[in-house]
């Protein structure tokens, strides 16, 4: 009686992460063998884990990545002028902090699409928010703002 009015206690106060460990915790004799300090330190980490994945899952939804690309994945061996060192200073997001842009240009079919969806993947992953736009919708945008002031 007394873990589901924990447990209701923790829905109510919007803590889901802790929840759903509570109630796995509860359904194992393993958690017998926890001390109380280590006890609270999972629900939080819990917690802290459900919340960052809740954000990233939010961030990643915002910017309307056309493709689910990550950095990690980048073939470097296609000749396509793209060298590593360069990509993994572009995922440090130090460019961010100097607000600096990154602008991607190359021929047709190299990839820069790719390129960008897996840039703007790592910067969610960073903690900062994306916006995924193509030029043509990006200049048509910029136009539209501009032309009524906003």
């Amino acid at each position: 009686m007394v873990n589901e009015q924990t447990l209701s206690k923790m829905q109510e106060m919007k803590l889901p992460g802790m929840a759903q460990l509570f109630k796995d915790l509860m359904g194992t004799p393993a958690h017998a063998d926890l001390t109380h300090d280590e006890f609270v330190g999972l629900l939080v980490d819990a917690e802290a884990t459900h919340r960052a994945n809740k954000r990233l899952q939010r961030l990643l939804r915002n910017a309307r990545l056309k493709q689910a690309a990550c950095l990690e994945d980048i073939d470097y061996h296609q000749a396509r002028g793209l060298h590593k060192q360069t990509v993994l200073e572009l995922a440090n997001c130090q460019w961010i902090i100097n607000h600096q842009n990154v602008l991607i240009t190359r021929p047709t079919g190299v990839g820069k699409s790719y390129l960008a969806c897996a840039l703007g993947n790592a910067v969610c992953r960073a903690g900062y928010r994306v916006m995924y736009r193509r030029a043509p919708r990006l200049f048509t945008s910029l136009f539209q703002t501009r032309a009524d002031g906003s």
